[in-house]
């Protein structure tokens, strides 16, 4: 598998290995020669996603030294067990100390955007401002509320994982939400990049495990101490929130936003964004404006 992408059509990045909080995450760069040329950008996606869906936006970014996180379990990252969301924030703020990230931007998109919160608050000095795509941050009130022992796995654990190609997966995918919303050039990184040699014959599987990407979703709520690291932040952070949930599309609907409305106001810096015609899949569905959003928080930050 291979091929390039973005906008600019600059070159493929490199992919970086990080020692940190026990195991090695993957990092992706792009034009490491810009470092210090202005804040470099650190990404962070989202739950079953991988450092490259963010190519597309990037390339809208020409002149920017860029960082792309793959998060544990995801991508060419390793998959380490974990009881809660928290050891994701600690991984990560581990890597940004080995980055040696001075004033950064940080952008995270849904559980990405949690675990930035908690790193951005851990590790002071390391961001300069905050971007939150569609975070997955409850209300505080839910982080109180008894967890259900014996509540089911999410239904990603029974995930389609063998894919003759990412041409087949892309085809299999173009219709089916949430990708059904991705740019097609998007959709194409997201398969491109997101299938690793299959381990039981040939073909290709997902980099993230359906098992893996499953746990992810039931323990969204076990991290109460989330709202600790959202009121010590002394950064802007621009909170950014797509349309509504439709309770009309059970069991839950993919593309609305999981983002508690007043959480903006939580923030010492906050402000609070919605683009009530733009989905929870924003940076795949509209490369281009999250471009446009994170081009001014870089911009503010200079």
């Amino acid at each position: 598998m291979s091929g390039k992408t973005g906008v600019d059509g600059g070159t493929d990045p490199r992919l970086l290995r990080l020692p940190a909080n026990g195991l090695t995450l993957a990092c992706w760069e792009w034009r490491a020669e810009r470092r210090g040329q202005g804040p470099s950008l650190l990404l962070v996606h989202a739950t079953g996603f991988h450092g490259r869906v963010w190519d597309q936006m990037i390339g809208h970014l020409p002149e920017r030294h860029v960082l792309a996180i793959e998060q544990r379990g995801h991508g060419r990252s390793e998959a380490v067990p974990f009881g809660n969301w928290e050891p994701f924030g600690c991984d990560l703020a581990d890597a940004v100390k080995v980055l040696d990230l001075r004033g950064a931007v940080g952008v995270g998109h849904s559980m990405g955007a949690h675990a930035l919160v908690q790193a951005a608050a851990s590790e002071p000095g390391r961001f300069s401002r905050l971007l939150l795509i569609d975070p997955v941050l409850r209300g505080p009130e839910e982080y109180l509320q008894p967890i259900d022992p014996t509540e089911p796995l999410h239904p990603a654990v029974g995930r389609k994982n063998h894919f003759e190609s990412p041409e087949a997966m892309a085809e299999r995918f173009r219709s089916r939400p949430p990708y059904s919303v991705f740019q097609p050039a998007a959709l194409h990184d997201y398969c491109l990049h997101g299938l690793v040699p299959a381990t039981d014959g040939p073909g290709w599987q997902l980099a993230c495990a359906p098992a893996f990407e499953g746990r992810v979703y039931p323990s969204a709520r076990r991290h109460p101490g989330i709202y600790a690291s959202i009121r010590a932040l002394q950064i802007p952070v621009l909170v950014v929130r797509a349309r509504p949930q439709d309770p009309a599309i059970l069991p839950w609907d993919p593309l609305g936003t999981p983002t508690w409305p007043a959480l903006a106001s939580e923030f010492r810096r906050g402000r609070d964004l919605q683009f009530l015609d733009k989905t929870h899949m924003m940076p795949m569905e509209d490369p281009a404006l999250v471009a446009r959003l994170i081009g001014e928080e870089l911009a503010a930050a200079t």
